[in-house]
């Protein structure tokens, strides 16, 4: 069956929502949502901290910082497809396709995360710390991937209920903001404050981080089980391996319409954020002239804190206004944001704030709608083709955030190479180049792809209309399936 039969139910009554049996427990949210607390931790520090920790601590010109993540990216390209597909094909009674991966990958995922925040070499050996920091880079993104993909596939494993889902990402944004907020205020506002010397505050901040990433993996995997458990058994479907070869799933995934709008959707939203984060710390000590890490954490944590606050809002709005509709209200006021940075001058400090806080509005929704688009995309899929394969759509999904992450650094330190920034310069001495890169690069850089993102979002042809007869076609393939098995 293609997406266009679907678009004719739009003319049949709406189904009804999924029965009671497809809430899920309070604990159960809780326990899926910390999941995403490590994944979030390491991933913000990297975002904001691991380039000018390149750069300005270990000593790497911003050609080799750039080359070195992007390095790191390029691998993402190959591991992510590999385990999601791997995931999909796992066959584990007790644990079923996606617990094992999470459980044993945790360890190495702190590990290498804590790796790279060491200075092994003077700055005068360019060349090996480039090589270390490439071959640790490549190490942690691996390990990240084996944790985080299946972690992400659980969605649509533990309810089927549209709204549900909407409300099951909600709780794992708020653990992941919630994350982000917490790997801010133990860097800037404890170690920073306690240790002068700035080799041994990473040091000692890539030890605190790591212990604490690795914990609410397991926690995840303890308290979400039984559920996925339950649910296997009512739907044994999706528990089923995936045999069709890893091109063949490719070439399905890649006609799958609407996957292509979230697709679009996410990585337009996803540049912007990767962008920004970025620059930031270039942004406030080079064009606001304050060299202040505590004035730093505050900038980033009113987005974030903003954002976290916004996601129940943004989960309850949704089920009147819809996600695409939700998605319009972020994306416009963070947009009017970035514009508002682009112009921001260097005694503005309180419009500074109040422009992060307004980004937070539309961070939120970055997070939050197109991880809600997915699993309805997945369906979709499953309607089509007869077999679930959310490890693959997940995993490209995620590949989708590190490519962002890749070429948003590595764009951005390439440029600031060559227009001549020096981290031994005073922060009001840098080149005229430097600070017009800087500003472009957070107004706008962000403010295009947004707008891009939002003409997608207008597209996007899965509403809860469509997405309920989809559910109910599914419904009675399964029935007439367990049917048949009973009378054999």
């Amino acid at each position: 069956m293609s997406f266009d039969v679907c678009i004719q139910a739009m003319s049949e009554p709406i189904v009804p929502k999924s029965p009671e049996r497809e809430k899920l427990s309070f604990l159960t949210k809780l326990s899926f949502g910390s999941g995403d607390l490590g994944a979030a931790i390491t991933a913000n520090i990297l975002v904001f901290y691991l380039s000018p920790f390149l750069t300005d601590v270990a000593g790497l010109t911003p050609f080799l910082a750039g080359a070195s993540q992007f390095v790191g990216k390029v691998w993402d390209a190959i591991n992510d497809p590999f385990v999601g597909v791997m995931s999909d094909r796992t066959q584990n009674q007790r644990w079923g396709r996606r617990y094992p991966w999470m459980i044993y990958g945790a360890i190495p995922f702190g590990l290498f995360f804590f790796l790279q925040w060491i200075v092994p070499f003077s700055a005068a050996n360019q060349w090996g710390l480039f090589f270390y920091y490439t071959i640790i880079s490549i190490l942690f993104n691996s390990f990240y991937t084996v944790v985080n993909v299946p972690y992400t596939s659980l969605t649509p494993e533990l309810t089927q209920d549209y709204d549900e889902r909407t409300n099951l990402n909600s709780f794992r944004f708020f653990f992941s903001i919630g994350g982000s907020i917490l790997s801010i205020v133990i860097f800037n506002y404890l170690i920073r404050r306690l240790i002068a010397d700035p080799q041994q505050q990473y040091f000692i901040m890539g030890i605190v981080l790591a212990l604490i990433s690795v914990i609410p993996i397991y926690l995840c995997v303890w308290g979400t089980h039984r559920r996925a458990l339950s649910v296997a058994i009512t739907h044994p479907e999706i528990e089923t391996p995936v045999s069709l070869p890893i091109l063949e799933q490719l070439r399905i995934v890649f006609r799958n319409r609407p996957f292509l709008f979230v697709v679009g959707i996410y990585l337009c939203s996803w540049l912007s954020v990767q962008f920004t984060a970025s620059i930031i710390p270039y942004f406030i000590r080079n064009r606001m002239q304050i060299d202040n890490p505590l004035i730093e954490g505050t900038v980033i944590l009113c987005v974030q804190v903003t954002a976290m606050a916004m996601l129940p809002v943004w989960s309850r709005l949704s089920q009147r206004f819809g996600k695409r509709g939700i998605y319009f209200m972020g994306m416009t006021l963070w947009i009017i944001a970035q514009a508002g940075l682009y112009f921001l001058q260097p005694e503005q400090v309180g419009l500074m704030y109040a422009l992060a806080v307004m980004a937070g509005f539309g961070v939120s929704i970055a997070y939050l709608v197109p991880w809600s688009m997915l699993p309805d995309v997945i369906e979709l899929d499953e309607l089509n083709t007869g077999q679930r394969r959310e490890g693959i759509f997940y995993s490209f999904i995620t590949f989708v955030q590190k490519v962002c992450l890749g070429l948003a650094v590595t764009v951005l330190l390439a440029g600031l190479g060559w227009a001549g920034y020096d981290a031994k310069l005073p922060i009001a001495e840098q080149p005229d180049n430097v600070v017009s890169l800087i500003r472009f690069s957070i107004g706008p850089l962000p403010t295009l792809s947004l707008i891009c993102g939002l003409v997608l979002a207008y597209f996007y042809p899965l509403t809860r209309e469509i997405h309920a007869q989809i559910r109910l076609q599914l419904d009675e393939r399964h029935r007439g399936k367990s049917e048949l098995m009973n009378n054999e």
